[in-house]
């Protein structure tokens, strides 16, 4: 494994040497005109942006009416906008796994967030195949910048290790909650960053068992260097740099995810440097934390689609953006301010609607119609599908992924279908979900409790438990349930009792 990383730091040492960019804001070299044509006439660039704790309703063109979004609104007025896209899981780990490999959780290896001592099991297989691994052997520029959660420095889920050229970010989710960390991870080397961090208690702690990862959990009390902002710039950076290559970026920002310890230890786990045109409501600091967080991303979001207009490369760009579940109530926020989860039921941690629906916007100007709404019904294991399809080349087998690409570039008629869609739960006396068609079904625990059952065609917040009167739909959920879950040693159900 040191050999692996070994090799992995001097490939980086001579793969990343900053691309000089020959043209300045307004004026363009003969140079940089040709550059600019070979740019269109490659193969599209990706960008996958990732929130984190986002809700369904957190966003204006989905319904929010006080937080402030502008950029993303804008970006769903001149792309598409998802009202039936799903996250691969309820919280982090299992959801972000889903994305890299293309399986549901009842396949897939990472199926929960693993506690400390069980770290490992959080870490993707050497076998795992990513969608970064299939776009880097396509010959794309891959990075990761932002939040991991599959694997650490020691560990076969390394970035490096599954086919990203760059990282730079947290490598722990227990340590991305801080905002202001020690330091933050560039591929194999930590970054030292200016702020202090106290543990929940007020003293400085070690590692514990519940992380682990040798970070101190706490806050900090010297707030210097705001991770988000340096994920941001160094996406800015990124873009510039590889302008002349096909790249993909995942950008997985770590807002509006709390900061739990900040929360137990201060009040207030909203990190964010100021609250901006929040600062002068009526609220709790909580609150204009969460708003301030969210409106903070989505302008970074419309720096980032400036700069690829001003790169000439917008045209040839795929950008989408989405959240990895739904909406959070831990940083000390009152939900019922904003209605995160809009006319959804349920919060992250949940099987219902509100925990898994999320919204996603796809934008690639003159490719995807601007203005769409589409009610395709899609998750996070078909990015696997989509891209394949995008750079031409196969999909490996045993995937859970239906190609979506048909319906960004205004082809319908081509689009498949999933026959259901599938999310199992780990916590909380464990669930499984299914949709199908308007149906939705939960069952809690998995397995063996009974069926709730939903249609969603005439009751989207999941109000209505109908499962007495629809018995043969009742068995064809609990079917589909029994199809999808294939045991794993690692992630146990219930007893049977």
């Amino acid at each position: 494994m040191e050999r692996f990383f070994e090799r992995q730091a001097l490939r980086f040492l001579l793969m990343f040497l900053p691309v000089t960019v020959a043209c300045a804001l307004g004026h363009r070299s003969a140079e940089a005109e040709e550059s600019a044509t070979a740019a269109r006439e490659r193969r599209p660039n990706v960008v996958f942006i990732l929130a984190d704790d986002l809700g369904y309703g957190d966003l204006g063109c989905y319904g929010q009416q006080i937080i402030q979004t502008p950029r993303l609104d804008r970006m769903a007025a001149e792309g598409m906008r998802f009202t039936q896209f799903y996250a691969g899981a309820t919280v982090c780990a299992p959801s972000r796994c889903v994305l890299m490999v293309g399986q549901h959780t009842g396949h897939c290896h990472v199926r929960g967030n693993a506690p400390g001592n069980r770290r490992i099991n959080q870490s993707l297989r050497a076998e795992d195949v990513t969608i970064a691994e299939i776009m880097h052997s396509a010959g794309y520029r891959t990075a990761l910048i932002g939040k991991w959660g599959l694997g650490e420095l020691d560990e076969p889920g390394h970035p490096l290790a599954k086919g990203f050229d760059y990282f730079f970010g947290y490598l722990n989710q227990g340590h991305a909650h801080n905002y202001y960390p020690e330091y933050l991870w560039r591929n194999l080397e930590k970054v030292r960053l200016r702020n202090e961090v106290v543990g929940v208690g007020g003293k400085r702690a070690g590692p514990v068992p519940d992380y682990g990862g040798g970070f101190t959990p706490g806050y900090a009390v010297k707030r210097i260097d705001y991770s988000h902002d340096l994920f941001a710039a160094e996406a800015l950076q990124f873009v510039t740099d590889n302008r002349d290559r096909p790249f993909f970026l995942y950008l997985a920002f770590t807002i509006p995810h709390a900061n739990n310890e900040g929360t137990r230890g201060t009040g207030n786990g909203a990190e964010v440097p100021d609250y901006g045109i929040y600062a002068d409501k009526d609220w709790p600091d909580p609150d204009k934390g969460q708003a301030a967080m969210i409106t903070r991303m989505d302008a970074d979001v419309g720096r980032l689609l400036d700069r690829l207009r001003e790169s000439s490369l917008a045209e040839n760009t795929l950008v989408m953006f989405s959240s990895d579940n739904g909406p959070h109530r831990e940083a000390g926020h009152d939900p019922r301010r904003f209605r995160p989860s809009g006319p959804l039921r349920g919060m992250k941690r949940d099987l219902y609607e509100g925990g898994i629906r999320v919204p996603f916007i796809a934008w690639w100007p003159g490719r995807i119609a601007p203005g769409t709404v589409s009610d395709h019904l899609g998750y996070f294991g078909d990015m696997m599908a989509t891209l394949c399809e995008l750079v031409g080349v196969p999909l490996p087998p045993d995937r859970d992924s239906v190609s979506f690409l048909p319906t960004l570039l205004g082809r319908p008629e081509e689009q498949k279908n999933h026959e259901y869609l599938y999310w199992e739960f780990y916590e909380q006396g464990s669930a499984q979900a299914v949709r199908f068609g308007n149906w939705k079904a939960v069952r809690k625990p998995m397995l063996t409790g009974p069926v709730e059952l939903y249609d969603l065609g005439v009751d989207v917040g999941e109000t209505r438990n109908v499962a007495e009167d629809h018995p043969a739909v009742v068995r064809q959920a609990a079917d589909y349930m029994s199809e999808a879950h294939i045991p794993h040693p690692n992630w146990k159900v219930p007893d049977r009792k």
